[in-house]
């Protein structure tokens, strides 16, 4: 399935589902298509980026910070993401994106987001989970400050409360600013 129409798709559904709070679990429904798969006949690594971008909007559309983007020209990028594996979803398969904003540094926010599907037990079973550092855009250019960002959304930060591991990950793989120098030396 061309991931536009699933964007469009889930934007469509996404506004005419129950608001959530800022800090809320987020859930979108997908299903495998013949047009997400490798070789191997399972799911490309690739498609679960793709999908996890259409569940992050599911999730801004729902907790309202979409329209606040729309109205201050502001638009959210990834600036670091990680994903571990557990199990294949192969053909036909049904799963969930559950997306959570999970807190804040200086200059980011976090979001952890999880594949899921029901085990034989009708259990919900983790299939693959992926950690998100986000950062937020100006359109007209310059970078949106988090203080910024959380007062317009009336947010309280300490509300949130990011582990330990997650901000270190996220200070390891930052990369130098865009005004700063970033040679390609390999070591």
């Amino acid at each position: 399935m061309h991931m536009l129409y699933r964007t469009l798709m889930h934007l469509f559904f996404a506004r005419r589902m129950p608001k959530i709070g800022f800090g809320e679990v987020s859930v979108s429904t997908f299903r495998v298509a013949p047009t997400d798969l490798d070789i191997l006949n399972h799911m490309n690594n690739g498609k679960y980026l793709s999908i996890l971008d259409v569940a992050r909007q599911t999730l801004i559309v729902r907790n309202g910070i979409w329209e606040l983007f729309r109205q201050e020209g502001w638009a959210p990028v990834v600036a670091a993401s990680t994903t571990s594996y557990r199990k294949s979803l192969r053909p036909w398969m049904k799963f969930r994106v559950e997306s959570r904003i999970i807190g804040f540094d200086e200059q980011a926010a976090y979001i952890e987001q999880r594949f899921v599907r029901p085990d034989s037990n009708g259990v919900d079973e983790i299939y693959a989970r992926t950690c998100v550092r986000g950062r937020f855009i100006k359109l007209s250019g310059g970078v949106v400050r988090i203080d910024e960002l959380l007062e317009k959304a009336d947010v309280d930060p300490a509300s949130f409360s990011v582990p330990a591991h997650v901000l270190a990950w996220g200070e390891s793989t930052k990369l130098p600013s865009t005004r700063a120098d970033a040679p390609s030396i390999w070591e």
